[in-house]
């Protein structure tokens, strides 16, 4: 038996192996931007004058967290982690990072969607603590 091609599989295997290394760290920086991002929207819109623009910083929390591929994407929103990654969900490597990420979207999601300024505020301040959180801040 030729033990050429084995060897060779066995290499390239090894390869694949080690340069998945650097490219899963810098996915995991690439969320950890967007999740700052997000962030940083979700103070804007617990800080903002108007409901328009509580709405509009809570559909760019969003779009940082799922990225332009995500399902819940609008692309007629402002996108601020444009070039940061695929989304800060996609982009996570942790399990428990990735569901506390995925309670700040449907928070921020629900508080896109309210009609009472008060409550979309509060909402935009839970997604806040929660992106902060998954921060370790």
């Amino acid at each position: 038996m030729d033990l050429k091609l084995p060897l060779f599989l066995t290499a390239a295997g090894t390869l694949l192996l080690l340069a998945a290394g650097p490219a899963a760290a810098a996915s995991q920086q690439n969320a950890r931007q967007e999740i700052a991002t997000a962030a940083a929207h979700a103070g804007m819109a617990a800080n903002a004058a108007d409901l328009t623009m509580v709405h509009a910083h809570l559909h760019h929390v969003i779009n940082c967290l799922v990225g332009p591929h995500g399902a819940a994407y609008d692309a007629t929103q402002e996108d601020p982690c444009k070039g940061q990654g695929a989304g800060a969900i996609p982009d996570t490597t942790s399990a428990g990072t990735k569901k506390n990420l995925e309670a700040a979207l449907a928070i921020a999601r629900t508080g896109a969607r309210d009609t009472s300024m008060t409550t979309a505020k509060e909402k935009a301040e839970q997604v806040q603590s929660r992106l902060t959180s998954a921060l370790g801040k």
